[in-house]
């Protein structure tokens, strides 16, 4: 592992490099760049919150699934997360989230983990988004 640059700083530069050459560019290489940046810029929202939103949902996923230790790595901890969540549809499937109570918990669930999902892909979308009027559970 490296001191300097890391790689917050590495992707800093290369973003603001395809950002700069976004004006530069004529079409359709100038929309390229700007694709380019905009991936980096995600890799870098991902990189620095993917260990904090993954403790995040395993919890949640804690509350509607029953608590269960975590895997160690972050490998394993993705796999094990997507497994989990594979579990919960299978559940809402067999009608286990019906309920009102439990489905409101299930809602509750999903619309956390997508803001936090919409935070490192498109924090811009989810600006937007929390300015609106909130989501209603009450047909649920």
């Amino acid at each position: 592992m490296q001191d300097r640059p890391t790689y917050d700083e590495l992707l800093s530069a290369v973003e603001t490099f395809l950002g700069d050459l976004v004006t530069d560019l004529e079409a359709p290489r100038s929309f390229h760049a700007r694709v380019a940046a905009n991936a980096v810029a995600l890799v870098r929202r991902e990189l620095e919150h993917e260990d904090r939103l993954l403790s995040t949902e395993w919890t949640r996923l804690d509350d509607l699934l029953g608590a269960e230790d975590p895997p160690a790595n972050r490998a394993d901890l993705k796999a094990a997360t997507r497994d989990r969540n594979e579990t919960f549809c299978e559940r809402i499937r067999s009608g286990e989230y019906d309920e009102a109570s439990a489905a409101d918990r299930a809602f509750n669930y999903v619309r956390s983990t997508v803001r936090d999902k919409l935070q490192v892909s498109d924090p811009a979308l989810l600006k937007r988004s929390e300015s609106r009027k909130p989501i209603s559970t009450d047909h649920v």
